[in-house]
C-alpha cells in the first residue's frame, strides 16, 4: 500500500458526538422509506415505523443505519429532491431527537437531499453515482468534512443493466473507483473519510458480482475502507433460485465471504443475523476484519 494511503488507524466513523474508531467489519443496516424498494418497499415509510425499525436494527447490533428515499432498483423511477427530503429528514431528525448516537448515511445522488439530511443530523453520505450525479456532490462533502462513500455504477438505476459489457470487471471497476477516489479529494475530501463500493448489482451481471466479490482485496488495496451491499440482491436469487423474500441465507454467505475477502463494512436489511454470524466467523479464523 502507497505511503500516502491513510492507514486504518486513521479512517474514521463520524458520528454526532465525534469521530470513532474505525474497527471493521462494520454492518450497516438498510432502512429504506420507499414505496418501491426492490425488497422492502413500503415497510417502513411511515415515520413511526421507520424509526421503530432503526432502532430494532441498532439493538440488533448495526453499527451505521443507511436511509433512503429514493430506490435504485433497475428500472426505478426518478423521485424530486422535494419528495427525497421529505421522506427522508424527519426520520433523521426523530432518530437524533430519539437520542440515536450511531452514525447515520444519507443514501443520495442528490447534493441537496445530502445537504437537507446533514442538517438534519447525517454523518455519511452513500452515493451511487460517486459523485458523478450532481456537480455539487463532492464540493458538498468536503465542506461539511463528513464521510462519502462513492459506487461504481454505469448510466442510471433505469437503464444501467443495458451497460454490462466489461472486458475486465475487476480493473475497470478499480480504475472507475481510483479516479473517483482522485475527484473527491482533488474537490477538497479528506482521504480518510472516502469509502468505495464496487456496486454489486449495479450495471452487472452474476458473473461480474461475485468476480468482484472475489477481488474486493484488489479493491482494498486503493486505501479506502469498501463497502459491500449484496443482500438479497438478484444474484443471490439468480444462483439459488430463492425469491426476493427468502434470500438471508444467501445474504449471510455473501457477506461473509465479503468480510473474509476485504469489505469493512457490510451492507444488509438483517444486522442481526450479520452481526452474530461475524461473530462466530472471526472467533473460528481471525481473519474477518475487514482491511485490518
Amino acid at each position: 500500500m502507497s505511503a500516502s494511503f491513510p492507514s486504518l488507524s486513521d479512517i474514521v466513523i463520524p458520528g454526532p458526538s465525534g469521530d470513532r474508531p474505525f474497527r471493521p467489519p462494520l454492518v450497516m443496516g438498510i432502512l429504506n422509506v420507499t414505496p418501491d424498494s426492490f425488497s422492502d418497499g413500503g415497510a417502513h415509510n411511515l415515520l413511526d415505523d421507520a424509526v421503530t425499525h432503526a432502532q430494532a436494527m441498532l439493538a440488533e447490533g448495526a453499527d451505521v443505519l443507511d436511509i433512503g428515499g429514493e430506490s435504485t432498483r433497475p428500472g426505478a423511477p426518478a423521485v424530486s429532491a422535494d419528495e427525497e427530503i421529505a421522506r427522508t429528514t424527519p426520520v433523521i431528525r426523530k432518530l437524533r431527537e430519539a437520542g440515536i448516537t450511531a452514525p447515520i448515511s444519507i443514501d443520495t445522488m442528490k447534493a441537496r437531499v445530502a445537504a437537507a439530511a446533514l442538517d438534519a443530523g447525517a454523518d455519511i453520505v452513500n452515493d451511487v453515482t460517486a459523485g458523478t450525479g450532481d456537480a455539487e456532490m463532492l464540493g458538498l462533502c468536503a465542506q461539511r468534512g463528513c464521510v462519502v462513500v462513492l459506487m461504481h455504477m454505469r448510466g442510471t438505476p433505469r437503464d444501467m443493466q443495458a451497460q454490462t459489457g466489461y472486458a475486465d470487471v475487476v480493473g475497470e471497476v478499480r480504475d472507475y473507483l481510483s479516479a473517483r477516489i482522485a475527484a473527491a479529494v482533488s474537490a477538497g475530501v479528506a482521504r480518510n473519510r472516502i469509502w468505495i463500493d464496487p456496486g454489486f448489482g449495479f450495471a452487472k451481471l452474476p458473473e461480474h458480482n461475485c468476480a468482484l466479490v472475489n477481488a474486493l482485496d484488489t479493491l482494498a488495496g486503493l486505501g479506502c475502507p469498501v463497502l459491500l451491499g449484496a443482500s438479497r440482491k438478484s444474484t443471490l436469487g439468480h444462483l439459488t433460485g430463492s425469491p426476493v423474500t427468502d434470500r438471508e441465507p444467501e445474504s449471510l454467505a455473501a457477506g461473509l465471504i465479503g468480510a473474509l475477502k476485504g469489505a469493512a463494512v457490510l451492507r444488509v436489511h438483517q444486522p442481526g443475523p450479520m452481526r452474530r454470524a461475524l461473530i462466530i466467523a472471526r472467533a473460528m479464523t481471525g481473519t474477518t476484519r475487514g482491511q485490518g
